[in-house]
């Protein structure tokens, strides 16, 4: 999703909220296969996964694990107050969804917080210190209240578009109007 261009062309301000996908994934991580047993075929889905990656023009690597989420969240919103969240946001991405990088470990993310000019240890602080841990918490209330169930969801006004879409997807949601 080109975010920029939605907010120039629709004078949109676009709030992220963080969603709570697995959170009791321990730190470790778990592989795909032990997550879904019995309820998704794991190598179909990353193959749709790639397929619509590629159309998309998503880099997405050939991730066999998922880890936790919840530091890199809070440490994403910590991001946000120094004025590169959505910097952040392509960093992890890059690091979770194409590298396979655990995410839940502080290293991981201190070194992600590193590659984007934050400072590795002001961004461990913050994480120890749990200074954004009421901010996702009160983003994960906020989903439950939308009724999101899965990553990513688009909400606007009463409208929503669920998983990767392409840039036309985008403007029917802003505008209820089909694209031809």
């Amino acid at each position: 999703m080109r975010t920029e261009q939605l907010r120039q062309e629709f004078e949109l301000e676009i709030r992220w909220t963080v969603f709570p996908l697995h959170p009791d994934t321990p730190e470790e991580g778990l592989e795909l296969e032990e997550l879904f047993a019995g309820r998704i075929d794991v190598p179909a889905a990353m193959r749709r996964m790639k397929t619509v990656a590629a159309e998309l023009g998503l880099p997405l690597g050939d991730r066999t694990r998922t880890y936790n989420s919840r530091n890199a969240q809070e440490l994403g919103k910590w991001a946000e107050q120094q004025g590169v969240g959505d910097l952040f946001k392509t960093a992890i991405y890059h690091a979770y969804f194409v590298e396979g990088r655990n995410i839940a470990k502080t290293d991981e993310l201190g070194g992600i917080a590193e590659s984007i000019g934050l400072s590795a240890p002001q961004a461990l602080l913050a994480l120890k210190q749990k200074d954004f841990a009421a901010t996702v918490d009160a983003d994960w209330a906020r989903c439950r209240e939308l009724g999101v169930t899965s990553v990513p969801s688009h909400i606007y006004q009463n409208r929503s578009l669920v998983g990767f879409q392409d840039y036309p997807a985008f403007n029917r949601l802003i505008t209820g109007v089909p694209t031809i």
